[in-house]
């Protein structure tokens, strides 16, 4: 590494006396970090270690690239990939010439540190990508600003409580992954549900993003992705459906039926099924009886 540095780069090298402590602390022992970084745009960066390094080390790339060696195995480096260097290899790295990396960095130790990498080695295949997101990146920089501002032994349980959480976002990256899919998909089929459950309502699309706690933009992208409709089109549609339902099967008028879907206009009622089915309730009805 040169000696005066990349331009924005910050760093924090806990003193020996402070890696000390947190060995020792019944919180911290289990994981602690010894040393933190950003190196953005980092030309010339780089490092070779024969013994290698006493704690396990965590390397981010978020742009550029660069070439990871490690145990004789060379890894080039992405945007959007992270690795592990375990403890006590000999490994070398350096970002590249042309286009180099800007990394965020973390060494590591502790009694689950092993436990923790042979995770990560065990699902690397799978676990080395993990895309920008910028909530992961507030949390290293409060976790640095609190290594940062105080040696307070709350303080360095707190931060360290948070590098491990940090540290787990990416070994777990995939199970994360898919507890948000099956999640977004949760929501989704409750809000169907919800539809279903209110086919004699006239709602507005307030009343369903009031009724589910969301933002209107990020509900309407949701379910539009999942169904293929906006929440209001997949009401009417409902609401359509059952009429078809009610037509078939009894000899309430149009404008009974209108009413008990919560239509208070017949004659919007049936031009919107007419849109739907391309025919008016009063001929799918003759159509169905003849």
């Amino acid at each position: 590494m040169l000696k005066e540095g990349f331009l924005g780069q910050k760093m924090i090298v806990l003193p020996k006396s402070i890696k000390k402590r947190l060995e020792s602390n019944k919180i911290t022992r289990s994981f602690y970090i010894t040393d933190i970084g950003y190196y953005p745009r980092a030309r010339h960066h780089q490092r070779v270690r024969k013994m290698g390094a006493n704690e396990f080390i965590f390397i981010y790339c978020t742009e550029g690239g660069g070439t990871l060696n490690i145990a004789g195995e060379h890894i080039e480096v992405l945007p959007n990939h992270f690795y592990i260097i375990p403890k006590n290899t000999a490994h070398g790295y350096h970002a590249g010439e042309h286009n180099p990396w800007s990394i965020y960095w973390m060494h590591f130790g502790g009694i689950m540190a092993q436990s923790l990498f042979d995770r990560y080695d065990l699902n690397r295949q799978n676990a080395e990508i993990v895309p920008f997101e910028s909530s992961r990146i507030h949390e290293f920089n409060r976790i640095f600003q609190v290594l940062n501002s105080s040696y307070v032994m709350s303080r360095l349980e707190y931060a360290n409580i948070l590098g491990l959480n940090f540290i787990s976002s990416f070994i777990f990256a995939e199970i994360g992954h898919s507890m948000d899919v099956q999640s977004r998909d949760n929501l989704v089929d409750t809000i169907v549900e919800f539809l279903v459950q209110n086919l004699d309502k006239s709602l507005r699309f307030e009343d369903i993003t009031e009724e589910f706690n969301y933002s209107s933009s990020y509900l309407f992208n949701l379910f539009k992705k999942r169904t293929g409709y906006s929440p209001l089109h997949f009401f009417n549609l409902k609401k359509t459906q059952k009429a078809c339902e009610i037509l078939d099967h009894t000899d309430m008028s149009i404008k009974e039926i209108s009413y008990k879907l919560g239509f208070q206009d017949p004659l919007y009622f049936s031009r919107l099924f007419k849109k739907y089915m391309g025919v008016s309730p009063r001929t799918y009805r003759l159509e169905q009886r003849s």
